[in-house]
């Protein structure tokens, strides 16, 4: 299983067809069509081509992992997972369009060229030939003795069928990217004829400090009428967050501060006896009944004890205490209860995981896991060297290839209990059975050394936490800020927000499937996105929110609706703003230019205070006093030598220029070389371009709202 357990260790790698499991729905599929006009099981077309329930299910499911295996948040994972789709759908439309066909035969002949596999020397035997072979055998053992890993297996193959055909489009569509003899001539006229200019820049910046031009939304509805590809619009909407923290207020840290100096030195406890931290007999019993956080049995180094004992443990006897101390949002008091150097051990374990286990893909009941967890076991202490047999049946990913290894632990590793419990309590040599919350572990315990000195300390904990009377101000502060801003503009209700000093956000184009809003990043944030895309909202909705287990209060304000099509003009102001206003602020010097009847560069200089400038410039680089420029480079070989040009309006700024001269400066390169550069940065700039020329240009029908809502609204 070498080469399988290979891929099952990297689930980083799987960059294709990726997961999302959205629609769980728990309704028979034969009452739902009757309830839908779409079938629910089909979340949307690319082109005709339909994307099902259960492809976007695999999608997400493999991005969650990767996720996971990287320490990055799992939600708010759907919407990447349909766009990998799409992408897919498109990439697999094309390889069929040039007359491909993805095979049997086909996979096997390509796979040794996929990214998965071209870099890894295991795949390749000495002669350098890939071990087709090998892992075909490898995956049927898999298919008759692990279900699971072998339809892991089967969605892994499915990302290397889409990759391998967006390899073989690329490859094919990009060998057609040449240079012409005629335009590499061309392009080179252009980078090597140059003209020597005088010209005028009203740098927009400057003209705007004295000049105010108010941006209104027909101006930018006017920009993205002009500019329709660059603004097409997934269904979106601009939602206007006021965010209610429940904050543990001074009185609040008080009261915990006096809580914890009772339970630590006072008369009486919890339960009205005269025991306190100092002088209980029972250290473990006492932060079980008193304290917020959990007692913790083991041994950790001194260098992963809170701050507040860093450096004093190492010294300290034991019984010793220390505190009150504070701690984040605790109250602390800690005391010292035993000290002893910690054994390291070296371990490996095969691992039989079920249905319901931690992190567990396994079909198998937890009695069938049992069952083969025992059988195994028998045949290994009858005989050591069926260990690495069994490794192959582990569903611990990439276990053939660490030979189950998990290295070297202490007492205060963060692994399952059960698993150090059987470290702690066996030899070295010892192979046994032990079980855990992720399945049952056959583990070998191959060699033990003494280790650091480790501390094990009670800490007895308050949160400092809200009131009741703290959290009732919050409900009120929230509940009032609500009532002001009923039926008022979404400017009230942020002029309203910002005076009484709120915490607020404005998530301008929150998808559907996002599963997290920017700003906020609360539980609650699903529940906001399908509020805001439930059919019945308007603009200028607002709604009332509470986050479990906080108590914190939000407050939602529904500020427009975008539909699919063109954006919104108000949910683009931040990205077009500045342009629009640069071209609003160009029409204007234009005009003022027109106006004065302007003969001369010096007269233009003077009336907009600026400076007349000498450049030369080219139309391959078109840079002109540091910006590039294509529109000046264009004016000054289209004008007469000698001739004021009209103004022209620029990225950085409105020219008018004089041509005083051309000259031809010849690179050096022949017209080979030339045409070799060109061609290579074509192609480099190609592949992504030409992704989003099809995504732009596709017909993508997306009926995740619908269905969601329909589906709810059943629910309902």
């Amino acid at each position: 299983m070498a080469i399988l357990g290979q891929i099952r260790s990297k689930p980083w790698l799987l960059m294709g067809v990726i997961a999302l499991a959205l629609l769980a729905f728990l309704v028979n599929p034969d009452s739902i069509d009757k309830v839908f006009g779409k079938n629910p099981d089909v979340l949307g077309k690319v082109n005709g081509e339909k994307i099902t329930r259960e492809e976007f299910n695999d999608q997400l499911f493999v991005l969650q992992q990767q996720a996971e295996q990287q320490g990055r948040p799992k939600a708010g994972l759907e919407e990447q997972a349909w766009q990998l789709l799409v992408q897919s759908k498109l990439i697999k439309q094309q390889f069929e369009k040039l007359g491909f066909e993805m095979t049997d035969d086909y996979f096997w002949n390509q796979i040794q060229y996929d990214q998965m596999f071209a870099q890894q020397q295991q795949f390749f035997d000495e002669k350098g030939n890939f071990k087709t072979q090998e892992l075909k055998k490898e995956i049927e053992t898999l298919k008759n003795t692990n279900p699971e890993g072998y339809n892991q297996w089967l969605k892994t193959r499915k990302t290397v069928e889409y990759r391998l055909m967006a390899r073989q489009v690329f490859s094919n569509i990009s060998a057609g990217i040449t240079t012409g003899k005629k335009e590499a001539e061309e392009l080179m006229k252009q980078r090597d004829q140059l003209a020597d200019i005088d010209f005028v820049k009203i740098d927009y910046a400057a003209y705007l400090q004295k000049t105010k031009i108010n941006v209104t939304t027909a101006d930018l509805a006017n920009y993205i009428k002009e500019h329709p590809v660059m603004f097409k619009a997934e269904p979106s909407r601009n939602i206007g967050i006021v965010y209610f923290p429940s904050k543990p207020s001074p009185a609040d840290d008080a009261a915990a501060q006096k809580e914890i100096t009772k339970l630590f030195s006072g008369g009486t406890d919890a339960s009205g006896g005269t025991e306190n931290f100092q002088n209980t007999k029972n250290d473990s019993m006492f932060v079980m009944a008193n304290s917020d956080v959990p007692f913790n049995n083991q041994y950790v180094p001194a260098n992963q004890v809170p701050q507040g004992l860093q450096g004093k443990l190492e010294t300290a006897a034991v019984g010793q205490v220390f505190g009150p101390y504070k701690e984040q949002n605790f109250y602390v008091v800690s005391k010292l209860i035993d000290k002893k150097a910690s054994d390291s051990t070296l371990s490996k374990h095969i691992l039989i995981a079920y249905k319901g286990a931690e992190r567990s893909t396994a079909t198998r009941t937890k009695e069938a896991a049992k069952k083969i967890a025992d059988s195994l076991m028998a045949e290994i202490k009858g005989n050591p060297a069926k260990f690495a047999e069994g490794l192959k049946l582990s569903d611990e990913p990439g276990a053939v290839e660490r030979n189950g290894s998990v290295g070297w632990t202490t007492p205060q590793s963060q692994f399952a209990p059960g698993y150090l419990n059987f470290l702690a309590n066996n030899a070295k040599g010892s192979t046994g059975l032990a079980e855990t919350q992720f399945g049952y572990h056959i583990i070998n315990v191959e060699d033990k050394k003494a280790g650091t000195m480790g501390y094990k300390v009670a800490h007895l904990a308050k949160e400092i936490k809200p009131s009741d009377a703290t959290e009732a101000e919050s409900d009120k502060k929230a509940r009032r800020f609500i009532q002001q801003i009923q039926g008022k503009s979404f400017n009230d209700f942020v002029n309203i927000a910002k005076k009484g000093n709120y915490q607020f956000s404005n998530p301008k184009q929150a998808k559907r499937f996002d599963g997290q809003l920017q700003g906020l990043g609360t539980d609650k944030d699903g529940e906001i996105l399908a509020w805001a895309f439930d059919k019945k909202r308007e603009k200028g909705d607002t709604e009332f929110f509470t986050v479990e287990g906080t108590g914190d209060k939000i407050v939602a304000y529904l500020n427009g609706k975008q539909e699919a099509g063109l954006a919104d003009p108000e949910s683009v102001r931040d990205q077009i703003e500045v342009i629009v206003k640069n071209k609003l602020a160009a029409k204007q010097i234009s005009d003022k230019i027109a106006a004065a009847k302007a003969s001369g560069l010096d007269q233009i200089a003077k009336m907009f205070a600026s400076t007349k400038q000498s450049a030369q410039v080219n139309m391959l680089s078109p840079s002109v006093a540091g910006s590039m420029e294509p529109k000046v480079a264009g004016a000054a070989f289209g004008i007469a030598k000698g001739k004021l040009s009209n103004p022209v309006e620029g990225g950085t700024g409105v020219y008018v220029l004089i041509k005083k001269s051309e000259t031809v400066n010849k690179q050096p390169g022949d017209l080979k070389q030339f045409t070799e550069s060109i061609t290579q940065r074509n192609g480099g700039m190609f592949g992504q371009a030409w992704m989003k020329s099809l995504q732009d240009n596709a017909d993508i029908e997306d009926y995740r709202i619908e269905i969601w809502n329909k589906l709810g609204n059943q629910q309902q």
